[in-house]
């Protein structure tokens, strides 16, 4: 088995409401290990074999099927966070917040370019195959080249702390 974490995009925010303790039902009940959620916007770990974009689907129809809205998941293993929180690709000041930013696939090499020449004297941008490490963007900006509900994004901090209580 290997720990996973499913990101869910886009709940909890309005009337998108996903119960954490429902959630973890849902993944147990797909078969899934030792599922349980951090903090209330979407993140549960488990344990489970197979292919990313399989465990993604499964997730996917499960959770619209339960809440009655579609749900984007993105699926990370524990050691893929754990590097991807390692790169630490610019530097961050105190006064700075630093996200990352997991899409459903790596981009082809132009969108790769595009989105990181939206970088300038306040937003920075690297793009490692399927996720981005960034500083503030404008929404409007990324889904011209990312798409639409094809991202979501975590604060670095938050992806720290999960990963030290995955370590535990």
């Amino acid at each position: 088995m290997t720990t996973q974490i499913a990101f869910l995009r886009a709940v909890n925010l309005g009337k998108r409401t996903v119960k954490m303790a429902r959630l973890v039902e849902i993944v147990d009940g797909l078969g899934y290990d030792n599922a349980w959620t951090h903090i209330n916007s979407g993140n549960v770990v488990f344990d489970a074999t197979g292919p990313r974009d399989k465990l993604e689907r499964r997730l996917e129809t499960a959770l619209e099927s339960e809440f009655g809205f579609e749900v984007t998941t993105f699926v990370r293993t524990a050691a893929e966070l754990r590097h991807v929180i390692a790169i630490e690709p610019f530097k961050v000041a105190a006064s700075d917040t630093y996200f990352m930013t997991f899409l459903k696939s790596g981009l082809p090499p132009a969108k790769r370019q595009a989105l990181a020449a939206l970088t300038n004297d306040f937003d920075t941008l690297v793009v490692k195959g399927r996720d981005v490490h960034w500083r503030k963007l404008k929404t409007k900006d990324w889904e011209a080249i990312v798409g639409r509900n094809r991202s979501t994004s975590r604060n670095l901090t938050m992806l720290r702390k999960l990963v030290e209580k995955i370590d535990g």
